[in-house]
């Protein structure tokens, strides 16, 4: 087993700024006590300087006395540090623009006041105790030497981390394995991996960054997130754990309610063909559905019941007759390789007529209706 990589959930922060996406101040605090439960090391829960719900929603959390840190997003400014101390969190992320192009276009700055201003925040908190997370915000953007330049000042004025954020999503996982061995290799301070998902490989990213050295990664809830959204806290645990063989200290069997509540809150259904977590995961309905009920091991690297889902054997299209007689025994009912090759003639008009695969009902009533056209 691989060391342990530490797991920042940011689904209320992060996931909230999804666009049209907002949570009632009682879903952020079960969100949290949810996150809590099945193990999150740190949970980025808001941004205290906005101040009403959003604040009451973060004092309310860190009242709830949770195993997890709980931190709090900030800019480099004292006044938002002030509201983190004061909501009660013990965590700050300091965010600020890394790459010349945010810090002339988004800042109007110079990479010398960027580094002046983020020392001088990560100073503040760490005068007050508050564990740090500098955010390098672009970072995958950012001019190599002037990012090491960076880490260094964020480590000597006393940040314990680096948020090494891909803010567009356009690194690819053989460059990102590239540049955090670079990076580990030029500052001794963790890495933490913030990835989006514009090109679809938040979570490959995300997972090159810690197999190059990263020691924390940042993630959310379904991969919600702006834009396309986050590497997704189900994806990164299981490949983590079944891919690279890392050791991950999560309650997995609570994945799919998570992320059914999480759905819910956010109002933004879960795919059925959604990785880890999506409701087909485990659905088998061709020509493996054979295979599935000899040894499920042959198409599942694992039992379902570990993040939360079942297996189900569905009759389609492509189903075949071992398929029909494996299905009928959940049925309780033993039939011929005659009838069930019979029937699966049936079975393919009619999933072609439906443009679907048929419900368990559907198959039954084709099978008594068979039945009774045999007999007479």
């Amino acid at each position: 087993m691989k060391r342990k990589i530490i797991f920042v959930d940011s689904t209320l922060r992060d996931g909230e700024e999804t666009a049209g996406v907002v949570f009632a101040l009682r879903e952020k605090v079960q969100i949290a006590k949810m996150l809590d439960e099945i193990g999150i090391d740190q949970i980025e829960v808001g941004i205290p300087i906005m101040g009403g719900d959003e604040l009451e929603a973060i004092k309310q959390i860190v009242e709830s006395n949770h195993r997890a840190s709980i931190m709090a997003w900030n800019r480099p400014k004292i006044e938002d540090i002030d509201a983190a101390i004061k909501s009660g969190v013990d965590a700050v992320a300091i965010s600020i623009p890394t790459s010349n192009i945010h810090i002339a276009n988004k800042l109007g700055s110079t990479q010398s006041q960027v580094i002046h201003d983020m020392v001088a925040a990560v100073g503040y908190a760490n005068s007050y105790g508050l564990y740090i997370s500098v955010s390098a915000e672009d970072a995958s953007r950012t001019d190599f030497d002037f990012l090491v330049r960076f880490a260094k000042a964020a480590k000597e004025a006393g940040a314990n981390r680096l948020r090494y954020c891909d803010t567009v999503g356009l690194l690819d996982p053989i460059t990102t394995y590239e540049r955090i061995k670079a990076l580990r290799e030029a500052v001794d301070i963790d890495i933490e991996m913030h990835t989006h998902n514009n090109f679809g490989m938040a979570t490959a990213n995300a997972v090159a960054g810690i197999t190059a050295g990263a020691t924390h990664v940042n993630v959310t809830v379904n991969g919600l997130g702006e834009r396309a959204g986050n590497a997704a806290l189900e994806e990164v645990a299981m490949a983590l754990k079944y891919v690279l063989d890392y050791k991950v200290s999560l309650n997995t069997t609570r994945f799919r309610e998570l992320s059914d509540y999480v759905a819910q809150a956010s109002n933004r259904q879960v795919p059925v063909w959604k990785a880890i977590v999506g409701s087909n995961m485990f659905t088998h309905s061709g020509r493996y559905s054979d295979g599935i009920s000899r040894s499920p091991h042959a198409y599942e690297i694992f039992d379902p019941k570990e993040v939360g889902l079942e297996r189900q054997i569905i009759i389609g299209k492509h189903s075949s007759a071992a398929a029909l007689k494996q299905k009928f025994r959940e049925y309780g009912t033993e039939i011929s390789d005659e009838d069930a090759q019979n029937l699966l003639t049936r079975v393919r008009e009619t999933c072609i007529s439906l443009k679907r695969s048929l419900f368990d009902k559907e198959l039954i009533f084709l099978y008594e209706e068979y039945l009774e056209q045999k007999s007479k």
